[in-house]
């Protein structure tokens, strides 16, 4: 009886694909480790998000002020018939 009940809380969770992750599994249940591993998150550099920021803030302004009024129109026409071609 005891075998069966260790066999059915063994089979609670899915087996893994990842050769690495299967391995972990199988030195947690050895190990007797019930606490679940958590994913790392990788941080951002805060520098780099303020400089994309600070980017996208001017971005499409200071791309039409470098067009001339002829590109501007024809980039104008090009979506105005993107938009009326997709209905």
């Amino acid at each position: 009886m005891l075998e069966r009940l260790c066999y059915a809380l063994g089979m609670k969770t899915k087996r893994p694909r990842d050769i690495n992750k299967l391995a972990a599994l199988i030195v947690d249940q050895a190990t007797d480790e019930d606490k679940p591993r958590e994913p790392e998150v990788p941080q951002k550099n805060q520098a780099a998000v303020e400089l994309g920021r600070l980017g996208g803030m001017k971005g499409g302004k200071a791309r039409a002020e470098k067009l001339s009024p002829e590109q501007r129109k024809e980039i104008a026409k090009k979506a105005a018939k993107v938009r009326w071609n997709k209905k």
